[in-house]
């Protein structure tokens, strides 16, 4: 590992350029990484709402709206229904507007619709059951919110599907540029490496001192992107929280058995997320190094 530093010391500028790649790098990994937790999170918060009310006229009968609740469990597209009898509707109301005896006066649970809160699979099955809901018989009123959660789904997707272009590609272009420095280097040191080679020194103990500075600099850049990340995110902790005010958590699912919390924040998750930036910064360092010093020390 001393060696890792002296070759700091001698290279400065050099050194400087590499940490600044891998910055960069990181930092909109980190960035990226964090904005598909979030989506991913508010998106499996919309999964757990009721996705989806239908009101039934107020003169259905009850065994009616148990076929239309009994087909849509046969589907395979719904996770659970709830159904909210006119009693039902008349105590959510009472508790919604207890403030304001007027209003109660004038309502009754006569007056007010059945209805089933579903909860599909996927929100994907949303528009589906919509439009089956919409041709059953007694059904007077279909809601969702179609636009909130086709927008959302839309934007994952399109995250989701980007987030592999990018990294590809983002790594590509910085294990091509740390190549270039890395070469200089070797370079400038290459009677340094001929006289240890005449020494009998192997290929390995060449390598190392390189390896080991492109592993220390991705440890430093990992903890410099993930410092000021924080940073940024903890200054508009309070304007996230007024946008998503309401939300008392977004959870991530891994393996369909691990959650972890995205939001609020935790060490747990902020932990995580370091260890990812940490490793890629340590894979993309390494493997540029290796690459570099293969073609002149063999």
């Amino acid at each position: 590992m001393n060696g890792a530093f002296i070759s700091i010391r001698r290279t400065p500028y050099q050194s400087f350029a590499t940490f600044l790649i891998l910055f960069l790098t990181l930092f909109l990994s980190v960035i990226i990484i964090f904005s598909l937790s979030f989506l991913y999170g508010l998106l499996g918060y919309v999964e757990t709402r009721p996705q989806l009310t239908v009101y039934f006229k107020a003169d259905t009968a009850e065994n009616d709206i148990f076929q239309v609740r009994n087909e849509l469990m046969s589907s395979g597209k719904v996770l659970s229904i709830k159904y909210i009898s006119k009693p039902d509707a008349f105590n959510i109301y009472k508790d919604s507007n207890k403030d304001n005896p007027l209003l109660l006066e004038m309502v009754s649970s006569d007056i007010l619709p059945p209805s089933l809160e579903i909860y599909s699979k996927k929100p994907t099955f949303m528009s589906e059951i919509a439009e089956f809901l919409k041709k059953s018989p007694g059904v007077d009123e279909v809601k969702f919110q179609k636009v909130i959660i086709d927008r959302l789904l839309t934007l994952t997707n399109i995250i989701r599907q980007t987030t592999l272009v990018f990294f590809a590609s983002l790594m590509f272009t910085t294990i091509i540029v740390l190549i270039a420095i890395t070469h200089f280097k070797v370079a400038l040191k290459k009677d340094e490496i001929e006289i240890l080679k005449l020494l009998g020194a192997s290929n390995f103990y060449i390598k190392k001192p390189f390896v080991f500075e492109a592993m220390f600099m991705g440890i430093v850049a990992a903890i410099s992107a993930t410092v000021i990340f924080l940073g940024i995110l903890f200054y508009f902790n309070p304007f996230i929280g007024s946008y998503i005010r309401g939300i008392n958590s977004l959870n991530v699912s891994f393996f369909d058995s691990y959650q972890v919390t995205v939001w609020p924040l935790n060490p747990l998750f902020l932990g995580s997320l370091f260890g990812i930036i940490s490793l890629f910064g340590i894979i993309i360092s390494s493997i540029a190094s290796l690459l570099a010093t293969q073609k002149y020390i063999k």
